[in-house]
């Protein structure tokens, strides 16, 4: 019996630190797998934040064909009693300054302000995903792990029971052991209930029914962060955040130029025909320009509020890559921090510990300590492995804050 307890007790550890280092190569090919490539892929055909940021295409579509409408001639009727006593009349307003051609450059600009916003709306989805995704990675190998450590206490406590049957222990071992299970079927039923609210959160971003179950088959040590340098160059190149406000900045200058083009008037040359005019004549025309006076409003405070907005914005830009820098920096090293102590974990700690476990099972089967000193020895064995969960918990985490500072999918 108790050779048997050591050998049903020693074998699922060994899997589960295979599993913890890496999700095994065969599940990448299961049916229901899903990668966090193909979870991110899918986020973005699906995800509904997405859908209504892309929404706003159409409307900058629209704006504009607004834009490129030119302005409406003006037709006149006049019957008068006075001679002449009819009168027809045309009038054509002429855009002067080139405001037309101004309107469609902001619509253009506002257009390309419109890509980049959902640019960034992608980014922080895609930021979501990877959060989510390996959340639910941690928490389903926690419960695993819970799961484990439960069914290894059944096992204890009937070993626990036999022996003191057989008059080999005390009832307090089994005592003990009957505590201890008590215990880990508490912590089993909690991890449980994060697992699924894990996989909820998860589904939710994917567009899938809330408790749709997946295979997830990414490692955990799959990215790993790139040095502060590189990250700071690809925070400068492609982040999500600088391109929206360059778009900005851009249609804000073509607001600038509409705004100069506004201080020319327009004209609006008139054409009249009349007739019954008589005795001096039957049909005769006149022709006309009306034009606007720039006496009480120059359109220069226009100028000033867009000039304004400009330098607003250029402020803002240079805020935002200062503010980019330092958050860059600061994940970086938090990641790398927590990339050494994963590492630590995986190529240190969790083989002494098992060594150390199995050092107990070994002295309580030949009978040199009691059952506390085993279950003592399991207890310390599955903290480790829980704060090595807690480890790659806060590696993707770091990696998740770097991945947002920089505003771009990592390398």
């Amino acid at each position: 019996m108790l050779r048997t307890l050591h050998s049903r007790l020693l074998v699922p550890h060994i899997a589960l630190v295979a599993l913890l280092l890496s999700m095994d190569a065969a599940a990448q090919g299961a049916a229901g797998s899903l990668t966090l490539r193909a979870a991110i892929d899918r986020a973005l055909a699906a995800n509904a934040t997405i859908a209504a940021a892309r929404l706003r295409g159409p409307i900058n579509l629209a704006s504009l064909a607004v834009a490129r409408e030119r302005l409406n001639p003006e037709g006149s009727v006049e019957l008068e009693k006075e001679t002449p006593k009819e009168a027809y009349g045309v009038a054509v307003p002429l855009e002067l300054g080139g405001k037309r051609a101004r309107r469609i450059d902001v619509a253009e600009a506002t257009i390309r302000a419109g890509e980049a916003d959902i640019a960034a709306t992608i980014a922080q989805v895609r930021n979501d995903v990877r959060r989510a995704y390996f959340g639910q990675v941690v928490a389903e190998q926690r419960l695993m792990i819970l799961r484990e450590q439960r069914d290894i206490s059944m096992r204890a406590r009937d070993t626990a029971q036999a022996r003191f049957d057989a008059g080999d222990a005390p009832r307090l071992e089994v005592m003990q052991a009957q505590l201890a299970l008590a215990a880990a079927e508490n912590e089993s039923t909690a991890a449980e209930g994060t697992a699924a609210a894990a996989r909820a959160s998860l589904n939710a971003l994917l567009a899938q029914p809330l408790d749709a179950p997946s295979v997830l088959s990414s490692a955990v040590d799959e990215t790993m962060p790139p040095g502060t340098p590189a990250a700071l160059t690809l925070a400068e190149m492609a982040s999500a955040e600088l391109f929206a406000l360059d778009r900005q900045i851009e249609a804000q200058r073509a607001r600038i130029l509409l705004a100069q083009s506004l201080r020319i008037p327009d004209l609006t040359p008139t054409f009249t025909f009349t007739r019954r005019a008589e005795p001096e004549f039957n049909y005769g025309w006149r022709a006309g320009a009306a034009v606007t006076l720039p006496i009480f409003t120059t359109h220069r405070a226009a100028v000033l509020v867009e000039q304004t907005t400009l330098d607003q914005l250029m402020a803002q830009r240079q805020a935002t890559l200062l503010r980019i820098r330092g958050d860059v920096t600061a994940a970086s090293q938090r990641a790398e921090a927590q990339r050494q102590l994963f590492v630590r974990y995986r190529d240190e700690i969790i083989p002494q510990a098992q060594q150390v476990e199995q050092l107990a099972q070994d002295a309580y089967q030949l009978g040199q300590t009691g059952i506390a000193a085993l279950l003592q020895a399991l207890q310390a064995t599955r903290d480790v492995r829980l704060r090595s969960l807690d480890a790659i918990d806060q590696l993707q985490s770091a990696l998740a804050d770097l991945e947002r500072a920089i505003g771009a999918p990592l390398p």
